[in-house]
């Protein structure tokens, strides 16, 4: 069985290698680029050395790639994907180091194999449901991990323009939707527009929003309305770009991707990529500073934190999910294929959940799924809008991940030692866990043959 590396070396040789063919490369105009023998970078590709600090430098300087590339995500998440795979047919047990050692060596023949395991079990499997239009969106936001660089670009433009004006942001836009589209901004009372927070007049030409939307809400709003004015376009193609991938959720599908294309805009417009990428960086991405300079809402700034995937300018790759307190997910959003990216996140030993214990207040967690992956978390409730009294309030928690070896990067993690600390083992879902001994399991995962001892009683009376 293969050895795992050792400890705090970093043996990429496949990904080294895949990058340099793809592009076009010889090794030995690789190495002369890298200031590097060709007879090291051999030994580089074949992981008879290590990828050193500085020669990840030199690839970064000389290619303009995010190093975090060679770091073994795709690859981990392959190993994992194989060993399951491989546990129901193969006659032998298959390790994770070796899982590993091949989907690094042959990227392209494990997803292969991956896919053909796919459709064996499709195969087997009755037909599924088309995918609804929000899963359907959430897979294609998941795929373009949440970066839209037309978008971007765009809106960086306007907002650097907005901010010659010497107005507010929001003063500016609402100029701007006077002076360009001749609409005017007016605030209703809450009892004017009991269950809108923005209405477009037409016939009035005039912008109706709600009371109940504090500051940050207020611009955010106005953007949305401005990027379907002036954005139109650009969300149109990428629309139009994603057709295959929703067609079988249908046309609504279409029509929420737009939505949140046009969120993603304003967002960008009040936050635009390089400065929000520069501070975020110096602040240690701590998100209440990143408020304040922004004038956004806390959500508003963990969302924003999900697009930060500009080559040569990336910040963290983060997953945000928005929860109720039931375990309802309301928003799922993520720039890397961490757990929970596509699916679960529905654990209550998971800290999102201990945020509504705690209202206001920033919660951090190490963690760990059942595949070994350990997430760093940051989880706080948000407040979506004011409620008059008497109403039902509303109530969500934030949750932003990032990967354990992006933590030591962001403010939360000052003096801890990430090593060293506990994880808490978490899990999709109860239904969909196969932790054995957890004491919080409130069901039998799905298909389980449940084991009934009538001599004691274990940890859970779910035993499987």
């Amino acid at each position: 069985m293969a050895s795992e590396p050792a400890p705090g070396k970093l043996f990429a040789g496949g990904r080294l290698r895949r990058l340099r063919l793809r592009l076009g490369l010889t090794q030995a105009r690789m190495a002369e680029d890298l200031a590097l023998s060709p007879s090291y970078l051999n030994l580089l590709e074949r992981n008879q050395r290590p990828l050193t600090a500085a020669v990840l430098l030199r690839l970064a300087e000389a290619y303009d790639v995010d190093i975090r590339e060679l770091t073994g995500a795709d690859t981990d998440r392959q190993a994992a994907d194989l060993v399951r795979l491989l546990e129901r047919v193969a006659p032998a047990p298959v390790g994770r180091a070796e899982a590993r050692d091949f989907a690094d060596s042959h990227p392209a023949i494990a997803e292969a194999v991956l896919k053909l395991g796919e459709r064996l079990r499709d195969a087997a499997a009755p037909q599924p449901a088309p995918p609804s239009p929000l899963a359907a969106v959430r897979a294609h936001l998941l795929e373009r991990a949440n970066h839209f660089p037309a978008l971007e670009s765009h809106a960086e433009e306007l907002a650097d323009s907005l901010r010659l004006s010497g107005l507010s942001l929001d003063a500016a836009i609402r100029e701007r939707l006077r002076a360009r589209h001749g609409l005017v901004v007016r605030l209703l009372p809450l009892d004017v527009m009991p269950d809108r927070l923005r209405r477009l007049d037409l016939h009035a030409r005039q912008v109706h929003l709600s009371e109940a939307l504090d500051g940050a809400s207020r611009t955010f709003q106005l953007a949305v309305q401005l990027a379907d004015l002036e954005a139109r376009a650009l969300i149109d193609a990428e629309v139009e770009a994603a057709r295959g991938s929703l067609a079988p959720a249908g046309p609504v599908a279409e029509r929420l991707l737009r939505l949140n294309l046009a969120n993603y805009w304003a967002g960008a417009l009040m936050m635009p990529y390089a400065r929000f990428h520069a501070a975020a960086e110096q602040l240690g991405y701590d998100l209440e500073l990143l408020q304040a300079r922004f004038s956004a809402g806390f959500e508003q700034v963990a969302h924003r934190l999900t697009t930060l995937q500009r080559p040569g300018a990336r910040g963290i790759p983060f997953m945000m999910i928005r929860a109720d307190r039931a375990g309802q997910i309301s928003k799922r959003l993520s720039a890397a294929p961490l757990p929970f990216a596509r699916d679960g996140g529905r654990c209550p030993l998971w800290v999102l959940y201990e945020a509504f214990a705690q209202p206001g207040r920033i919660l951090t967690q190490v963690a760990e799924d059942e595949d070994g992956t350990r997430i760093f978390t940051i989880a706080r409730t948000v407040r979506p809008q004011v409620t008059p009294w008497g109403a039902e309030r509303p109530s969500f928690a934030i949750a932003l991940s990032c990967a354990l070896d992006h933590a030591g990067a962001l403010v939360y993690a000052a003096g801890t030692d990430l090593a060293a600390q506990r994880a808490v083992p978490v899990g999709p879902s109860c239904n969909a866990c196969l932790r054995r001994q957890c004491r919080q399991r409130a069901a039998p995962p799905d298909g389980a043959v449940l084991r009934l001892d009538p001599l004691g009683r274990g940890l859970t009376p779910y035993e499987f």
